[in-house]
């Protein structure tokens, strides 16, 4: 069965809190010196005001069981050396007992996708070294241009 991938929407906004706290909760588990479950009025306001702004931010979502985060990042400062290129930086979230069944895939694509309609030529995501099943799992797609950063 196609996993359906489509922008978030403000009524999307309970279920996206839903999927930053469990992911929290999940990371806490890993090493809970370097993460926290943030505060749930905090993470709704997040959600709320960037589903409500011009993007810099978008939030695709997989039948509201997983989601991404595309963040469009800023171009190196005139002095650095990088010429100047178009990035953004990924966060993606799969609830447990959904794992393993392509949703992750499907929301790294669907991210791709319109980060390239963007314009966006450089695509990372950050994952911490102990989270070993996000490393081990994090595919490279067809483009190679998703990576760890």
């Amino acid at each position: 069965m196609p996993i359906l991938v489509r922008t978030a929407e403000r009524e999307d906004v309970p279920a996206l809190v839903r999927l930053r706290l469990a992911n929290a909760q999940r990371h806490v588990q890993l090493d809970p010196a370097i993460y926290r479950v943030p505060d749930v009025e905090a993470v709704r306001r997040h959600f709320e005001e960037v589903l409500a702004a011009e993007p810099k931010v978008l939030i695709l979502v997989a039948e509201v069981v997983g989601m991404v985060e595309v963040v469009l990042l800023a171009d190196p400062p005139d002095h650095q050396i990088l010429a100047p290129r178009r990035a953004a930086e990924i966060h993606t979230v799969v609830l447990d007992g959904h794992r393993g069944e392509g949703v992750g895939a499907a929301l790294l694509m669907a991210a791709e996708k319109a980060a390239a309609e963007r314009g966006v030529l450089i695509i990372c995501a950050s994952i911490f070294a102990p989270n070993k099943g996000a490393v081990r799992s994090t595919p490279r797609l067809a483009s190679g241009r998703v990576e760890p950063c």
